[in-house]
C-alpha cells in the first residue's frame, strides 16, 4: 500500500486519462506510418510502435498504483504529527536558517517555496509520524545530520 496525497492521486489519474485518450492518435500514427510500404526501413511506424510500447506501460503502471494507493487523511494536522502531504518547518540542528519541506508519496517537483521529500527517502522516512518540537536524524551521502521541527504549516 503506498499513501499519497489527494492532489496527488488526482494528478495520477489524469495522467492515466491522459494515456488512454492518446491511443486512439497513435493507433493511427502507426496505420498511417504502415501505409507507407516497407516497414524495415519505415522509422515513423517504429517510432510509433515504440511510443505505444511505452505508453501501454505507462497505463499498465499506473493502473496498478492506483489500484493499491490510499489517500490519507489530512485532518491529521491539528495533531502536530507530520504526516504525507505535510508542509514542515524545519531547522538543522546548529543552523538558524529555516526551510520549508513537504512530505510527498510521490515528487512532483512543481513547487518553488519547499522542497519535497519523498516516503520511501531517508528524509521523508525520518519526518513520517514526527511531532513538533522533535528532533530526527536523516542518514544521508554526507553523513548523519538532525533537524529540528519547528511547525506543521
Amino acid at each position: 500500500m503506498e499513501m499519497v496525497t489527494r492532489e496527488e492521486k488526482e494528478a495520477l489519474q489524469a495522467r492515466l486519462q491522459h494515456l488512454v485518450e492518446n491511443r486512439p492518435v497513435i493507433s493511427k500514427r502507426i496505420a498511417e506510418a504502415r501505409e507507407l510500404g516497407d516497414l524495415k526501413e519505415n522509422g515513423d511506424y517504429h517510432a510509433a510502435r515504440e511510443q505505444q510500447g511505452f505508453e501501454e506501460a505507462e497505463i499498465r503502471r499506473l493502473e496498478q498504483r492506483l489500484a493499491v494507493v490510499q489517500v490519507v487523511d489530512e485532518s491529521q494536522k491539528t495533531l502536530g504529527v507530520v504526516f504525507v502531504g505535510a508542509i514542515v518547518k524545519i531547522r538543522e540542528v546548529g543552523s538558524d536558517e529555516e526551510e520549508l519541506v513537504r512530505l510527498v508519496g510521490e515528487a512532483t517537483g512543481a513547487a518553488a517555496e519547499y522542497f519535497e521529500a519523498t516516503l520511501n527517502s531517508p528524509f521523508g522516512e525520518a519526518l513520517l509520524k514526527a511531532r513538533v518540537g522533535e528532533t530526527v536524524n536523516v542518514r544521508g551521502p554526507r553523513g548523519l545530520k538532525q533537524f529540528e521541527i519547528l511547525e506543521i504549516v
